[in-house]
C-alpha cells in the first residue's frame, strides 16, 4: 500500500525468500538493503517481516511497547517450543518470573561466580590428576559436555541419586539434538507435523517436572525463586512446571555452547591472542597472590574477572562474529515509522525485526569486519565503548542478547562460565589445533542465537608439567603485542601451545 516499505514477496508460495536467507542471512540482507534502503518487507515462511538496518531507528524500536510487542512473539514460541500455555495468559505469572531474573545479575551474581568455580574444579580435578599425556578430541563435544555440566551444577546443584555423568551426557544429547529444530519449532508447521519433535518435547519436560528435581539438590536462588513462583500458580503434579524448568535450562545453555566453541576456536587459530590473554592471566593471578600448582587453585571475584579486558573483548568479538540472533517485535496497530530517508507505514499483524549481524559487520563502524581481532574492544587498557557511523557516536554497536524487555537475562551468568573455562583451560593446560581448516557458520538456526559450525575441529590438550610461564611472556604482553603491530595476526597458525609464546 502508499507508504509502506518495499515488499519482496518471491515466487515461492509461502516460504518466499527463506531459502535465500537461510543460505546467508547477511549477505543476503545486506544486498537487499543496497537495493531497497534501510527499511524493507520480506515474506518468509508465511510471515511478512519488516527489517530495520539502521542502526539509527533501533532505539524507537526498543521504546515503543504500546505499538510494539515482544510479548505476543514469545508467547507463541513459549507455547510451541515448551508446552507452557499459563504464561501467555496470566499476566500476574509472567511478571513474578520476571522478577526472578534479578537473581541472575548484581550481587546475585557473586553465588553464582562461587558455585561455577567449585564446579570448574570437580570437572577439572579429574583431568589434573592424569599425566600429561595428550587427549584429543573435537571441539564442539568437549565444549558441549563442559558447558552441560557446569550450568547444571550451577544452577541446580547435584543428583543425589543414580548416574550423574550418565543423566548429564543423555540430557545433553537430548537438549541438542531438540534444539536442531529450532527453525521448524519458530515456523508456522503445527509441532504435531515435525515427526518426532513432540516426543521430544515430552521426554525432556518429564526430566524437569517436581518429582524428578527431588532428586537434585543444591538448587541456585534462582531456580528457589522459580519454583515457589510455579507453585504458586499450578498444583505440584502439573507437568508445565517441567516445562517452565525446561525451557530455562534450554536458553541456558544452548548458546553459550556455540560461544564456547568459536572462543576456543579462535583462540587456537590465533597464538598472538592465545599469548596476550595467557600474561595478562598470569598478571593477574601474581598481583592477587595465587601460585599455580598442579592442582585446581584458582579462585577470581567478578571485580578481578571484570579486569581482564583482553578477555573480556575476545568474547565480544567472538560474539559479534557469530551471533545471528534477531530482535523481534510483533505490530500491535497501525503506526508509521519515522526515518531519515522518509515515513514508513506498518501493518497491524507483521513483524518487526532488526538484524544486529548488519551492524556487527558494518565496515564503517568495525574495520575489517570479517577478521577476528581480539583486541578490537580494547582502547587505552580498558574497553572501548567509542563506535562511530556517519560520524555520530552508536549508542548501540554490539547486540548479541537482544536489547530492551526481550534482552537475555542469563547473559552475566554465560559470560562468567565462558571466562571461568578459558582462564581454566590457559592456564592448566597445554592446547594445540590439530585441523589446519576454516570453519564457517552453519546457518541452520537461522535467525536465531549463536551459530553453529559448519564442521567440527580436532584439537588436543595435556597437563602442563610444573605450571610454568613459557619463555618469552615479555613478548607476549599486550605492551609487547602493541609494539610489534599486527603483523602476527595476519595468518592464523595450525598448531599452538606454551611452546608457541
Amino acid at each position: 500500500r502508499p507508504g509502506e516499505p518495499p515488499l519482496i514477496k518471491g515466487w515461492l508460495p509461502f516460504l518466499g525468500r527463506s531459502l535465500e536467507l537461510k543460505r546467508d542471512p547477511l549477505g543476503f540482507l545486506k544486498s537487499l538493503q543496497k537495493q531497497h534502503g534501510d527499511i524493507f518487507t520480506l515474506l518468509l515462511g508465511g510471515k511478512y517481516i519488516t527489517f530495520i538496518m539502521d542502526p539509527s531507528l533501533f532505539s524507537i524500536v526498543m521504546k515503543n511497547h504500546k505499538k510494539l510487542s515482544f510479548d505476543v512473539f514469545s508467547n507463541k514460541l513459549l507455547l510451541k517450543m515448551f508446552s507452557i500455555k499459563k504464561l501467555t495468559t496470566n499476566e500476574d505469572l509472567k511478571d513474578d518470573i520476571q522478577l526472578c531474573n534479578q537473581y541472575l545479575q548484581g550481587k546475585y551474581m557473586d553465588v553464582l561466580l562461587e558455585s561455577s568455580l567449585k564446579t570448574v574444579k570437580q570437572v577439572f580435578q579429574q583431568k589434573l590428576l592424569k599425566t600429561t599425556n595428550w587427549d584429543t578430541s573435537h571441539i564442539f563435544p568437549f565444549c558441549s559436555s563442559l558447558v552441560m555440566q557446569i550450568t547444571f551444577s550451577t544452577i541446580y546443584g547435584k543428583l543425589t541419586i543414580g548416574d550423574k555423568k550418565k543423566y548429564i551426557d543423555e540430557l545433553q544429547d537430548d537438549i541438542l539434538k531438540y534444539d536442531n529444530k529450532l527453525p521448524y519449532l519458530v515456523s508456522d508447521i503445527p509441532i504435531e507435523l515435525l515427526g518426532n519433535v513432540k516426543s521430544m518435547q515430552k521426554k525432556l519436560i518429564k526430566q524437569f517436572i517436581p518429582e524428578n528435581l527431588t532428586e537434585i539438590q543444591e538448587w541456585a536462588e534462582v531456580v528457589q525463586m522459580r519454583q515457589k513462583v510455579l507453585e504458586k500458580y499450578y498444583e505440584h503434579e502439573d507437568s508445565e512446571i517441567g516445562a517452565h524448568h525446561f525451557g530455562f535450562f534450554w536458553a541456558s545453555v544452548t548458546n553459550t555452547i556455540p560461544a564456547m566453541f568459536w572462543a576456543m576456536y579462535y583462540l587456537l587459530r590465533h597464538p598472538e591472542a592465545m599469548a596476550v590473554l595467557h600474561d595478562e592471566i598470569d598478571r593477574l593471578l601474581q598481583s592477587t597472590g595465587q601460585k599455580k600448582g598442579s592442582g585446581f587453585s584458582i579462585h577470581l571475584t567478578r571485580e578481578q574477572l571484570d579486569s581482564l579486558v583482553y578477555l573480556e573483548s575476545t568474547i565480544k568479538e567472538v560474539l559479534r562474529l557469530c551471533s545471528f540472533s534477531s530482535i523481534m517485535r510483533v505490530v500491535l496497530e497501525e503506526m508509521t515509522l519515522h526515518s531519515e530517508t522518509g515515513d514508513y507505514r506498518l501493518r497491524k499483524g507483521d513483524l518487526l525485526a532488526i538484524f544486529p549481524p548488519s551492524l556487527h559487520n558494518d565496515p564503517e563502524i568495525f574495520e575489517a569486519p570479517r577478521e577476528f581481532r581480539f583486541d578490537r574492544f580494547v582502547e587505552d587498557g580498558k574497553i572501548k565503548t567509542n563506535f562511530y557511523r556517519r560520524g555520530e557516536k552508536l549508542k548501540h554497536y554490539l547486540l548479541p542478547f537482544g536489547f530492551g524487555t526481550s534482552k537475555c537475562p542469563g547473559r552475566f551468568l554465560a559470560i562468567v562460565e565462558i571466562k571461568l573455562l578459558l582462564i581454566t583451560l590457559l592456564t592448566h593446560f597445554d592446547l594445540e589445533i590439530m585441523d589446519d581448516k576454516p570453519v564457517k557458520l552453519n546457518y541452520g538456526r537461522f535467525l536465531f542465537g549463536i551459530q553453529h559450525p559448519d564442521s567440527d575441529v580436532l584439537f588436543r590438550t595435556r597437563r602442563l608439567d610444573g605450571i610454568a610461564p613459557a619463555g618469552g611472556a615479555q613478548n607476549a604482553s599486550p605492551q609487547g603485542y602493541r609494539e610489534k603491530g599486527r603483523s602476527a595476526a595476519a595468518e592464523p597458525k595450525s598448531l599452538l601451545g606454551r611452546n608457541a609464546r
